[in-house]
């Protein structure tokens, strides 16, 4: 049976490039199929290493991004302070494709159209993979969370709700 060839992202066009080894996973997505605890139950990996990319920003860096697992919550206080920012708030969403280059539901932490200041979770530490946006919507990547912090230069933080 011949495999279907996978249209390659900005995000794993980046990941070739940097030759960090990684897996895809896809889902079936569709507008009426928004709500990521749904597109979470589809796919066939453990919902605790399913990470959502969210972008915000500081009064002082400007844009910055969070990776913390898909069923947690942001702590928009703590991401402000491990930023260096004084106050956070999200990106508002029609800015995020001209920011990012990524529209919402396929927003990756990888192959942005910057490389901004990346927070994740501290959750992350302790798995051996974890699954981010691959950049497109139905798309995710599994990593290391080593390989994912090395191609964003990201920083391990607290920044989930408790």
């Amino acid at each position: 049976m011949k495999k279907k060839k996978v249209q390659k992202t900005n995000a794993m066009r980046q990941l070739d490039k940097e030759k960090i080894p990684y897996l895809i996973h896809e889902y079936a997505w569709s507008e009426d199929h928004k709500d990521t605890d749904r597109s979470v139950d589809t796919l066939e990996v453990s919902e605790q290493i399913i990470f959502k990319t969210l972008v915000a920003v500081g009064n002082i860096t400007g844009p910055i991004v969070a990776c913390i697992p898909a069923k947690k919550e942001l702590d928009l206080k703590a991401l402000a302070r491990e930023s260096g920012n004084k106050k956070v708030d999200m990106l508002h969403m029609k800015d995020l494709e001209k920011t990012t280059g990524y529209i919402r539901g396929g927003c990756s932490p990888i192959g942005m159209k910057k490389n901004f200041p990346t927070f994740i979770a501290i959750e992350a530490k302790s798995l051996d993979k974890m699954v981010v946006s691959a950049g497109k919507r139905g798309m995710q990547v599994e990593v290391t969370p080593d390989d994912l912090l090395s191609i964003t230069n990201g920083s391990l933080v607290d920044i989930t709700d408790k």
